[in-house]
């Protein structure tokens, strides 16, 4: 049973978060635009040489991450490039992507708590980001229909690629994950980031007022993890990510003309935050930095998958996407009129005061 406006979400409580106690859930969520946060980095920090040395030596790669997925099966590629982007919740209380890795720790092994397409178009100059819910309810290849989170429990990257992919129509050329200490990091190393909230609302002890907050890696965390209390739950929450993603872009920005020691600090919490795969070398980086070195922030347009409303699958609370405007969503996103969509969509595009 669906029902037509989003509520508020009471159910699926995650321990810790309303109580403001650090779960290990909350702890280790992750969230971040490494496609355009990382490209844009690197097309503004310097030459080549220090690119190459100083950010892509030290980012781990995740191997395999397209394993076993049927190169016939899987759409053509529009010419821009586009990552996968996912954050997680994992089983162990240490970093699970980056340099800082625990070894023999899965990130796979747990549902993705924020999955993000980043698009970098073929001009070189405009990119969008689309979030798609956590729990969507979507068919995974193999598995039936389920939340599209499980798709990364069940098969790690590969089978969320697959999943992915067949949902949207979209190519994914690349996969990256962020964990919860390469979030606060990131921030940080910027000095904090700068958000306007609709109106006042606390999480995890954190309190937020109506206007702008200045927040820190901590306080970020908690903005982009609230959803109860917001108006749509999940919905809001998206829109927080991406609010937060955008800052940090202005941020990146900023210090790069005027701080370059800040802008170095942000290059290594990359290298140490971050995780990509094996298929992205250090040359691709480079290349890709090279080919949209005109990328800004502005350039950027921010959407979220529409949402028929939300229903429960058995003991579920899952969110139905709405199919037919959803296809007119992947199809911007292949030919590069994502912000044309938002344009004409604008309670899915991210706005100047999000809940």
């Amino acid at each position: 049973m669906r029902d037509a406006v989003p509520p508020t979400r009471h159910d699926d409580v995650v321990p810790g978060l309303q109580t403001g106690r650090p779960s290990r859930r909350g702890r280790r969520v992750l969230v971040a635009l490494l496609a355009v946060v990382l490209v844009l980095l690197l097309a503004v920090a310097g030459t080549v040489a220090y690119l190459t040395s100083s950010i892509g030596g030290g980012i781990s790669r995740i191997p395999d991450a397209f394993r076993g997925i049927d190169a016939g099966s899987r759409p053509a590629s529009f010419g821009g490039t586009t990552f996968l982007l996912v954050g997680t919740d994992s089983r162990s209380s240490e970093p699970t992507t980056g340099s800082d890795a625990t070894p023999g720790v899965d990130a796979g092994s747990q549902r993705s708590d924020v999955i993000m397409l980043g698009t970098l178009a073929p001009d070189g100059e405009h990119g969008s980001v689309v979030s798609i819910p956590r729990d969507s309810w979507v068919e995974i290849p193999g598995r039936g229909k389920n939340k599209i989170n499980a798709a990364y429990a069940f098969g790690g990257a590969p089978l969320l690629i697959e999943t992915v992919e067949n949902l949207t129509g979209v190519r994914v050329d690349h996969f990256g994950v962020i964990d919860f200490a390469g979030f606060t990091s990131l921030v940080d190393s910027v000095g904090g980031i700068d958000v306007t909230v609709a109106r006042a609302t606390s999480n995890a002890g954190v309190d937020f007022t109506a206007g702008e907050n200045h927040l820190d890696g901590g306080e970020a965390l908690a903005y982009v993890r609230q959803r109860y209390g917001l108006p749509n739950g999940d919905i809001d929450r998206a829109a927080r990510q991406q609010n937060a993603i955008r800052a940090l872009l202005e941020k990146v920005q900023e210090k790069a003309s005027t701080d370059p020691a800040a802008l170095y600090a942000f290059a290594t919490s990359v290298g140490d935050a971050v995780s990509v795969d094996d298929s992205l070398s250090n040359t691709g980086l480079v290349q890709l930095a090279l080919e949209n070195r005109n990328l800004r922030g502005s350039g950027v347009a921010f959407v979220t998958a529409p949402v028929a409303g939300l229903g429960r699958e058995g003991a579920q609370s899952v969110v139905y996407l709405d199919d037919g405007r959803a296809a007119d969503l992947w199809d911007a996103v292949r030919n590069g009129s994502v912000a044309q969509y938002a344009d004409l969509n604008p309670t899915e595009a991210l706005g100047g005061t999000p809940s």
